[in-house]
């Protein structure tokens, strides 16, 4: 490599980047040009966010390592995503991923911006062992109530795995009919890995698919509000009832409905 003070700023960003030894990185905050210089505080940060970052990730692994140590290396969490709206069905989903990945910034779905749970979406799909979605159709909501709804579409996900789990970690439910040692952890998709990854699986998928009914029912503006009680929602809603996606037994559809 040729010598710093021979290279222009662009150059020595590309070098820098490309070599960030602290033999460079000292050689950056020695030189006499300030754009220079405020490349070498630029790495500095960027590293010492990946440190944090490598960090936050770590403690979301530690009821993974616990299981691990005690011989349960393949763990599949399970999230879902569709609790609360009016309309459409909820989805869950099963994710098993490896003991090293790749995944900056995996957390929690809705503390995600839709563009980083996209790419973390592709992401995960690309690493993870295994993963599967299950979901239950509004019908079944109405029939079985959304808890137990929500335990289906889980199962479902799980048997959809063609790698068999060792362990279940489950966002705060246990799913009796699965016969598997599982483990629920409260707010498991903060502090769990690979819940939050299932989390991000189930969300991206659901508001896909919403995405997808809207032209089905454009009235509603699905791909807008993905199902959820917005005023706009609704304002529709009481102006043409419900359509085949909403959750009848739910209190506002319910309510709307009995108005008709």
């Amino acid at each position: 490599m040729e010598p710093l003070s021979q290279m222009n700023v662009r150059e020595v960003e590309e070098a820098l980047f490309k070599d960030p030894s602290p033999r460079m990185l000292c050689a950056c905050q020695k030189d006499p040009r300030q754009g220079v210089r405020k490349l070498a505080v630029r790495l500095l940060k960027y590293q010492q966010a990946q440190v944090v970052e490598e960090a936050r990730i770590q403690h979301m692994l530690v009821e993974e390592k616990k299981l691990w140590q005690q011989g349960f290396l393949l763990l599949a969490g399970i999230d879902e995503a569709g609790r609360g709206p009016l309309a459409g069905p909820v989805m869950a989903a099963a994710c098993i991923l490896p003991a090293r990945f790749e995944l900056p910034g995996l957390n929690d779905s809705k503390m995600l911006t839709e563009s980083k749970r996209e790419k973390l979406y592709a992401q995960i799909q690309a690493q993870a062992i295994d993963y599967a979605l299950g979901s239950a159709e509004p019908a079944e909501i109405d029939a079985l109530n959304i808890l137990e709804a929500t335990k289906l579409a889980m199962k479902r996900a799980v048997e959809g795995l063609k790698v068999r789990p060792h362990y279940l970690l489950i966002d705060a439910l246990t799913l009796p009919t699965v016969k598997l040692p599982q483990l629920p952890l409260i707010g498991g998709d903060l502090i769990s890995a690979t819940i939050a990854a299932a989390s991000i699986l189930a969300k991206v998928t659901r508001d896909r698919l919403m995405v997808e009914l809207d032209t089905l029912y454009p009235e509603y503006t699905f791909s807008k509000n993905k199902g959820y009680g917005t005023s706009e929602h609704m304002q529709v809603l009481r102006r043409l009832g419900p359509c085949p996606l909403h959750r009848r037994s739910f209190a506002p559809v319910k309510r709307e409905t009995s108005a008709i």
